[in-house]
């Protein structure tokens, strides 16, 4: 974990209210996919830095993509950032996807701004033997971004929106259990609202698989680093807390409380 200076390299839109930012670090990182940095606004007055998914690193040039969606007055500021303009961030932080030699067959499900996790997967793993099937699910057509990474990487993608505009009318999680006998996948990585992780994770148990299964958890984060206790969730069956930030956000599904 490092605290760096980075210079923006780029800022465009790529959905409605959803922004695209590469950042150019001072220096290099050690990053695994899933893994995510603490980026500060530009505004003095707000003093809590952001969290967002690192789409990808290129070691190279030191530079890191993250995606973000526009919520409240922090995203808003960092929706005007232009090249050259300086920020900091605190990276790389959380644990990461990591998926086993032996697992060949991998199935991505992603939902929303939940996709973005995911792109890290495809990314870090291109030059292996891996073998990918991706399920999103979307608001709406206009909503829709990164399918053509998932698409160029994956053997099949699948698309879902709510209201049936693009791809299926349905979910991500309905499209992977349609899916499923074809899918046989060694191991499940997932990342999207708690509703759709219940669903993904319910629908798991009524039918008896015991697939590995690894989410990333979106949740509020303060600090980022554990200290602040913002993001805590129960672990599954017990009163203890874990912490999203710091023990996360990468999950086993049957570990935590959805």
């Amino acid at each position: 974990m490092k605290e760096l200076q980075a210079k923006v390299d780029s800022n465009e839109q790529i959905a409605p209210g959803i922004f695209e930012m590469t950042l150019r670090l001072t220096e290099g990182i050690d990053f695994r996919c899933g893994q995510f940095l603490n980026l500060s606004v530009g505004d003095g007055s707000r003093l809590l830095r952001r969290p967002f998914a690192i789409i990808f690193y290129d070691p190279s040039a030191c530079v890191v993509g993250v995606c973000y969606q526009v919520k409240g007055k922090g995203t808003k500021l960092l929706s005007a950032k232009k090249t050259g303009d300086v920020l900091t961030c605190v990276l790389p932080l959380g644990n990461g996807f990591m998926i086993r030699p032996e697992q060949k067959r991998v199935a991505l499900i992603g939902g929303g701004v939940g996709v973005f996790p995911l792109v890290s997967v495809l990314n870090e793993y291109s030059e292996s033997d891996k073998h990918f099937r991706s399920y999103m699910g979307f608001r709406s057509k206009e909503y829709v971004n990164a399918f053509s990474m998932f698409n160029k990487r994956s053997d099949v993608t699948w698309i879902a929106t709510d209201d049936g505009s693009f791809g299926s009318h349905g979910t991500a999680v309905a499209e992977f259990f349609r899916d499923y006998k074809n899918a046989r996948p060694d191991v499940i990585l997932a990342c999207g609202p708690a509703p759709m992780l219940r669903a993904l994770k319910s629908g798991l148990q009524e039918r008896g698989i015991d697939v590995p299964c690894y989410v990333s958890l979106e949740e509020r984060m303060g600090c980022g680093i554990g200290a602040c206790l913002v993001c805590v969730c129960k672990r599954a069956g017990t009163e203890e807390n874990v912490r999203v930030c710091k023990d996360g956000p990468v999950f086993n599904i049957k570990e935590v409380e959805l």
